[in-house]
């Protein structure tokens, strides 16, 4: 059985909304990301960084610095990573 043939993605415009997780898996076995896309997704990501400020619980900071640690992340990071699923998961869901 031979690999199926692999669609480089030269412009955001290229990826289509998804309606389901299986959706999204089957079109990225078959695309992926030019190089100079993905340097854009990381120049863009670092230059539209804005610093907030907010305030927790100290014990569910505390929390969340344990896991993260568990996973080997940033604090920081695995925050920004659950608010970007939350995001995708509302978007899917029509919100």
């Amino acid at each position: 059985m031979n690999a199926p043939d692999i669609h480089v993605i030269g412009d955001w415009e290229e990826i289509p909304p998804f309606e389901a997780d299986a959706d999204e898996q089957r079109f990225w076995e078959t695309n992926r990301l030019s190089p100079a896309l993905m340097r854009e997704a990381l120049v863009a990501g670092k230059a539209d960084s804005v610093t907030i400020t907010l305030r927790m619980d100290p014990r569910m900071l505390a929390r969340v610095k344990r896991l993260a640690r568990t996973r080997y992340l940033n604090y920081q990071s695995m925050i920004k990573q659950w608010i970007a699923e939350r995001l995708e998961k509302e978007a899917r869901d029509g919100i």
